[in-house]
This record gives structure tokens, sequence and C-alpha cells, in this order.
């Protein structure tokens, strides 16, 4: 297999280029990849020879003189073909990147992978594919966001597409889970009912059934399955509450005495794991799946950590043939 080559949009993100262009010569150091960065070539020169005075030999620039930016409206993209967006997409779509990686606009990135890149023969709405730390490990939630309206056709194509991430994290025959208001096969509107009943025709024994939200963390199932006004709901219920949590933690190691402090520093280490565990710079992104090329979403606040693990996400998907998968399923 020939060496990936990912392109990364340089310019989209809270903390656009820098952190970006930290996470680029991070993965560059440690993966076996070729990276085209997209966006303002002037200003990236400058910043690679100020911040680290060389580029690496397996980075490349690659020009996009325009910005798009978090605020605008998504469907825009398509007209702006010299925003980076755009263009890292159609480096995509012309075979000259394997994989593309961006932390900017999300409705926009979805827009120009759909539109731009293509979607795969068979698969009618691509859709967002996202870790969440489990007690077991790790659940793929999808969609988390890219479809708001589905069939039960589309449920079981994101049903696929989410087994095959399961299993490019190792999971070898990945429990599916349907999410619903409760675990009773006539639970949920009529698109739910059958999806249900179809998923369990198509899958077998490997339809595990409904599952409540709150089961997704519990880890009993490898891949759950939504429409993506749900799966969303449920993917920022999960952040909130563990970013209460936490805060909740400091608080109240703040106001008390001496030994709760000291206790404290003696869990440190153990803290310090469940951060980790919890933390969206572990995981990378969420991999935009049913598109025709790598595809990964990484969070709009990333820093070079989360870049660098976006990277090393898409070099995988690309390395383990992701692609080529899903087109032999759907």
């Amino acid at each position: 297999m020939k060496r990936p080559t990912i392109a990364v949009d340089a310019m989209g993100g809270d903390h656009a280029p820098e952190e970006i262009l930290k996470g680029v010569f991070e993965a560059a150091e440690e993966v076996n990849a070729d990276f085209l960065l997209v966006g303002q070539r002037e200003t990236l020169e400058n910043l690679f020879v100020r911040v680290f005075s060389r580029i690496p030999e397996n980075v490349k620039i690659h020009e996009a003189p325009d910005v798009f930016r978090t605020e605008e409206k998504p469907s825009e993209v398509l007209k702006r073909r010299t925003s980076s967006l755009f263009v890292g997409a159609d480096l995509v779509r012309r075979e000259e990147a394997d994989g593309f990686v961006s932390a900017g606009n999300t409705g926009a990135l979805l827009a120009v992978a759909t539109f731009v890149i293509g979607r795969i023969p068979g698969v009618e709405r691509p859709a967002l594919a996202t870790p969440i730390p489990s007690k077991t490990g790790v659940t793929i939630l999808i969609d988390a966001g890219a479809n708001a309206e589905v069939k039960p056709k589309h449920l079981l194509d994101f049903a696929r597409m989410g087994s095959v991430y399961a299993e490019l994290l190792g999971i070898s025959r990945p429990k599916v889970a349907l999410l619903n208001i409760g675990e009773e096969p006539e639970k949920g509107n009529t698109v739910v009912k059958d999806a249900y009943q179809l998923l369990k025709d198509t899958l077998g024994d490997r339809f595990y059934g409904n599952v409540e939200s709150r089961d997704v963390l519990e880890g009993k199932v490898d891949v759950v399955v939504a429409d993506g006004f749900a799966g969303n709901i449920a993917l920022k219920a999960y952040e909130g509450a563990m970013k209460f949590m936490f805060d909740l933690i400091k608080e109240g190691v703040k106001k008390s005495g001496f030994f709760a402090k000291l206790g404290a520093l003696m869990m440190k280490d153990v803290f310090g794991h469940v951060k980790s565990r919890l933390d969206y710079r572990t995981y990378g992104g969420a991999f935009f799946l049913g598109v025709n090329g790598v595809v990964v979403k990484a969070h709009g606040s990333s820093d070079a950590l989360a870049i660098k693990n976006a990277l090393k996400l898409a070099e995988k998907g690309v390395r383990t043939g992701m692609l080529e998968k899903i087109r032999e399923l759907v």
C-alpha cells in the first residue's frame, strides 16, 4: 500500500492556524504519512519558520487564500471554491489526498464532504460517527448530528458503517443497538420501530436491541445508532455532564479543608487517568462516514494534541481500508 496523504484544513478551528500547525508538526514526526497543509501559504510558511525554524520533509503547503469562518452559513461554502475547506475536500476528490481533517465549521465540512468528495454509491445519508468513552472502552455513536430526519434504511447504513469503525478499533463482531426512549421493541416513533425490525432481521445476533441514552456509557454495546437530532442531543448532554462533574469536584476540593486537599493530591494520578479517558483530545475527532474519502471532523476548540490525534485517526482509516469495507457492506 502506498504511503497515505492527508490534507489538513490549516485555517479552520478556534485556534487556527497556530495549533493546527503544531499538531501537524507533531504528527509528521510520529505518523508514516504525508501531509498537505491547506491554507494561506505565506502565513503558514512564516509561522513554521517562527515556531519551528523548519518545515518537515513530509509536510507540503497547498495554497488556499480564503478562510471560511465558523459563524458563516454552511451551504455558502460550496460557492467559496478557494477556501481551505473547499480546496481540502477537492484534493480528496482529485485523489491528490486520501483523507481530509478539519476543525472548522461542521456544517460546511459536511457539505464539502457530501457534494465535493461525493457519497459512496449506495449510501444516501453520510453520518458523523463519534467515539464515546464507556466503562468497557469506547462506544461509537452514529449519527452524531449530520441528519436530523432519517428513514429506517439510513439507520441500517449507520449500523453497518459504525460497525466498520468499531472493527478499526479492534472490536470483532461489534454489538449494535438502537437509541430509543425505552428498551421495549414497541417504544419510539414509526421510523425507530421499523428500524428495530430491519436491524434485527439484517444483523441477527449482532443486534442488541434498544438502549436508552444512559446505557451508552455502560458499554453494553459497541455501536449505538440514532438519527442526527437525537444523537447530537445525547452527545452534547454527555459533554455537559462530564464538564459539570469535573467542575463540581474542583469546587468541592477548593472549599474543603487541608485533609481533603491532601486526599485530592494523593489521587492526582487517578484523576489524571479519568480525565484522559474523558478528554475529547484523546480520540482526535469524528469520522464522517459514507463519503468517497476518509474525512475527520476535529473539535472546534482542538489544540495541537487533538489535531495530532485526528491526523492519526485519519491515517488509520486510510491504512486499514475503511472505505473499501464500507463499500462492500452497503
